[in-house]
């Protein structure tokens, strides 16, 4: 491993590691930092991180990554020494049992471990009691020793959660830690007791996770263990390659940013022009002037919501972004006066109707490829799609419209009917396209972002961060 030799080496490479993980932080917050290290005490491992926490952590969904690197460039531990005063010694049976065995020693069969049940039990007293306890997380660092390290290849041993996991079984302890806190808990509600039972055992089983991390990176080096073991921020996550659970998470960012681009398009959509005379104010004006109305007034001019129309692809090349875009398109349905979504893959149909007013957005989403008439031969078309869609729907897009496209403008090799698309810009107000792919993939194979681009205004779309910066730049 490549220690760091000394603390600056740390600091800069804590740092150099936050932005890695798509953390924005900037030079002078580096400054920041280092400044606060003068003025706190070091051997208080929770106070330096929260010194690094308030210099260089912006958003609450920064912090997990932030706390998984802290973790990893200034450990509680290294090896089997404690690090930080904080830290007691352990004084468990876990302690003395993971003692006796030489660290590292292979998931054995559970008969062949008399003291597998005392490790048991001392588990389920851990996690019925307080996940902060220092002696918690000194027991998952002692079970990792136990039994964490196995044969990864020939030769070649690495650290794993799942067989703590599997030897310890924590899961199958829940009945009787539940029935042990009911009883010594008199009145504790069975709901209250299952959950802080659950969330112990999720507490355990990070904490094993930590300390595997942990034991890589004395191994491998903490740069390597950094770069595959912190996923982006959720704002940073790429549309085409989010999971289940990030979409789930990306759902939460959604209404923030319906309600912003609605704003942004209702100021364009009213700047420029001039309210109605106010003949009250502009008659009451005159009276010092002798009746002369030689200063006008205004009435302000009233907010109109603008009517939007979403053309989204719905392919599977980009169907993890189609998903989250519908989820804009439903959020959107209630900032705007009238909301049309269309989806295509090689053919369009209309889908406001998936979305209507207490229909849950999933299951409108899984309908979609059921119920929508967007499939000919599976391939994507734009071009079939622009043309379908001006013949089918020709009311749909007007001067009130902001008509935005959502996909990756990749068609086959297919006519792009600029043209069509060129016609359909002219009749709305505003026109905007939003591209998932990344710029420099632009142009390259069937691609034909160019062409599209100088018809109408073409973003890079990737995640949540370039979302919102694209709903920033509408107010320019």
């Amino acid at each position: 491993m490549r220690t760091p030799a000394s603390l600056v080496d740390r600091h800069v490479g804590f740092v150099h590691a936050l932005r890695e993980a798509g953390l924005p932080v900037s030079p002078a917050e580096g400054l920041d930092a280092a400044h606060a290290l003068m003025v706190v005490d070091l051997t208080e491992r929770e106070t330096l991180r929260e010194a690094y926490a308030a210099t260089l952590v912006k958003r609450p969904a920064h912090r997990p990554g932030f706390d998984l690197l802290f973790d990893l460039w200034f450990p509680p531990v290294i090896g089997g020494t404690q690090e930080g005063p904080e830290e007691s010694t352990a004084e468990s049976t876990a302690e003395s049992t993971a003692e006796s065995t030489a660290e590292g020693a292979a998931v054995v069969d559970n008969a062949a471990l008399p003291e597998l049940p005392e490790l048991r039990e001392r588990l389920a007293e851990l996690l019925m009691g307080d996940p902060a306890d220092p002696a918690f997380r000194e027991f998952a660092r002692a079970m990792v020793g136990r039994f964490g390290q196995v044969q990864a290849a020939p030769g070649r041993q690495s650290w794993f959660s799942f067989p703590v996991l599997r030897a310890l079984s924590p899961e199958t302890l829940v009945a009787r830690m539940l029935t042990a806190m009911l009883d010594e808990r008199g009145g504790l509600p069975e709901k209250v007791a299952r959950r802080h039972i659950a969330r112990t055992i999720e507490a355990f089983t990070e904490a094993v996770a930590s300390d595997v991390r942990r034991r890589i990176a004395e191994d491998s080096g903490i740069e390597k263990i950094a770069r595959s073991a912190v996923r982006p921020p959720i704002d940073q996550v790429d549309f085409l390659r989010a999971s289940k659970e990030e979409l789930a998470r990306l759902r939460r960012e959604v209404y923030p940013l319906a309600r912003r681009l609605a704003t942004r398009l209702s100021i364009r959509q009213k700047r420029g022009r001039r309210g109605r005379l106010d003949f009250r104010r502009t008659v009451r004006a005159s009276l010092s002037t002798g009746g002369v109305p030689l200063t006008t007034h205004l009435r302000p001019p009233r907010p109109h919501r603008p009517e939007l129309v979403v053309l989204c692809d719905a392919s599977d090349s980009v169907s993890t972004f189609s998903h989250f875009t519908l989820l804009l398109t439903f959020a959107l349905r209630e900032q705007f006066t009238k909301v049309r979504a269309f989806a295509f893959v090689d053919t369009v149909d209309e889908i406001t109707d998936l979305f209507a007013p207490g229909a849950d957005v999933l299951d409108a989403i899984a309908r979609l490829t059921e119920t929508a008439d967007i499939v000919r031969f599976g391939r994507t078309d734009y071009g079939h799609v622009f043309e379908r869609f001006a013949e089918r729907f020709p009311d749909a897009v007007g001067p009130r419209t902001s008509l935005l496209i959502l996909g990756d403008a990749r068609s086959n090799y297919q006519v792009p009917a600029l043209g069509t698309l060129k016609r359909l810009a002219g009749q709305a107000r505003h026109a905007y396209w939003l591209n998932p792919e990344p710029r420099a993939r632009w142009d390259i194979g069937d691609s034909i972002a160019t062409p599209y681009g100088s018809v109408v205004p073409m973003h890079e779309c990737r995640n949540v961060a370039q979302l919102a910066a694209f709903v920033e730049t509408l107010a320019s």
